[in-house]
């Protein structure tokens, strides 16, 4: 049983066929998981005793003769963002390292209703701050395509551990292209939703009115089969979306004949050649499939950057005050006084990235700043959805890249914030507009470095999304 070369159908099979039981299979993902890891770094841990408990009700209920459900026997990694009832969840930072959540997000209680095998929580950038997960306080996460690259950030570790097939599917969160740049980096399929359509109940806060939770997989019907488990309306986080969930991946297949693409001229201004190349070629590849492709306009891009990091960081200051020392973090031991233990417990505990972006974010949300500022980049960010909504006024999807190169080497970036930062920037006007949003493999540079293109769509335009990916990828790509 080769773990990295399943898919979704393919263990379905061979769970209804008894090629294989789901216990038999969680055995050896986790076995191969283990043996894997030490290349990449992509797990923090392996919940072998949950994954094992998960399996043996998929076979109970084979046995009994039931529907196992749509993720039966899957091998599922997750963020370390994301909360899991018994299992240390740490958002990659020194002030949760001992943190075991009472409950279980309603994206992990939805994947493992559907019969999915939760293997392990997987690194990230500390509390989902960065580009390329190597700002966790458990150490950087290698690229399985080139070790000596990062994998992208902050759902790095997700997005390794489906590149490096120790999952099958795995579960990201995205604030600003946390999902769709790494699954770039990694030649995997990435998903960011629409804001809303997936609970961000149990996911720790970055930037509220920004996070979402979205499936990683290597191929796109995986994916879309992943995100109709976990979407849905939910009663426990108001922003989620009583918008019906359709059945994603029987919406796959068909003609593209007709469909309109915008092609947006501000994002291929400043494209490195050979992502260039890949993209156009990309975009050949929808035109022989009987697209429209058109050029258009985003007039408010250029504004995303500094827009995106007020409102980001605004927010993070607010979440991330709730990390004290008081409660379920770590706790300073060089504290005389309450004042003392708040700062020596966040000093010490918060790594350069968390700091940088908490201080950004207090100053623009400060008296005689909130103006200049924070509701500034809230007047931007309206511009920013209004040209998206005039665009889909005049095509069915927009093609785009998702990053301006390829996986970068460990350490480049690391000191030059603003350069990493930049590196989001054709992700981060989706994340501000809300809408649906991936990363779809579209071949590779001539040093063999993976390239996503990026497909968005409107507001719970997730089908159409599916349907462009899904024939790209059964036309072969650019490849």
């Amino acid at each position: 049983m080769q773990i990295a070369s399943l898919t979704i159908d393919r263990i379905r099979e061979g769970l209804l066929s008894r090629q294989f039981s789901a216990v038999e299979l969680t055995e050896e993902a986790l076995r191969f998981a283990e043996a894997e890891n030490p290349k990449t770094g992509a797990y923090l841990r392996l919940s072998p005793e949950r994954a094992m408990d998960a399996a043996r009700r998929v076979d109970e209920r084979l046995a009994r003769g039931e529907e196992p459900g749509p993720l039966a026997g899957v091998p599922v990694a997750v963020k370390d963002v994301i909360l899991t009832k018994g299992i240390t969840t740490t958002c990659g930072s020194k002030l949760l390292a001992a943190y075991v959540p009472p409950y279980d997000a309603t994206a992990i209680l939805r994947v493992e209703e559907a019969g999915g095998i939760l293997l392990g929580k997987t690194n990230c950038d500390e509390f989902a701050m960065g580009s390329s997960t190597e700002n966790s306080a458990f150490g950087p996460v290698r690229n399985p395509v080139a070790p000596d690259r990062v994998p992208g950030g902050s759902s790095g570790g997700s997005a390794a551990a489906v590149a490096q097939g120790t999952a099958v599917v795995a579960l990201g969160s995205d604030t600003g292209g946390s999902i769709r740049q790494p699954a770039s980096f990694c030649g995997v399929v990435g998903v960011t939703p629409t804001y809303g359509r997936v609970s961000r109940y149990g996911l720790t806060a970055f930037a509220s009115s920004l996070d979402h939770i979205g499936p990683f997989a290597r191929n796109v019907k995986d994916a879309a089969t992943l995100l109709r488990v976990i979407a849905g309306r939910d009663p426990r986080d108001s922003t989620s979306a009583a918008a019906p969930v359709p059945d994603y991946p029987a919406l796959l297949g068909g003609g593209l004949k007709g469909l309109k693409l915008g092609l947006p001229r501000e994002y291929l201004r400043e494209l490195g050649s050979e992502v260039g190349d890949l993209i156009s070629r990309g975009v050949d590849v929808f035109r022989r499939l009987g697209c429209e492709v058109r050029e258009l306009s985003l007039p408010s891009t250029g504004y995303a950057i500094p827009c995106y990091y007020i409102i980001a960081t605004a927010e993070a200051s607010s979440n991330l005050a709730r990390f004290d020392g008081v409660r379920y973090t770590f706790r300073s031991a060089n504290s005389g006084t309450l004042a003392d233990m708040y700062r020596n417990t966040r000093g010490e505990g918060f790594g350069a990235e968390c700091k940088r972006r908490i201080m950004l974010g207090t100053y623009v949300l400060s008296a005689g700043y909130y103006d200049a500022y924070y509701l500034k980049a809230q007047k931007v960010r309206t511009l920013i959805a209004r040209d998206f909504a005039r665009a889909f006024e005049e095509v069915d999807a927009i093609v785009a890249p998702v990053s301006p190169f390829p996986a970068f080497k460990l350490g480049e970036k690391v000191d030059d914030p603003l350069a990493m930062y930049l590196s989001d920037i054709y992700t981060i006007t989706g994340s501000l507009a809300g809408i649906p949003c991936m990363s779809v493999p579209c071949g590779n540079t001539a040093g063999g470095l993976p390239v996503g293109m990026q497909l968005l769509t409107t507001h719970f335009g997730e089908p159409a999304m599916f349907r462009l990916a899904g024939a790209f990828e059964d036309a072969g790509g650019v490849n």
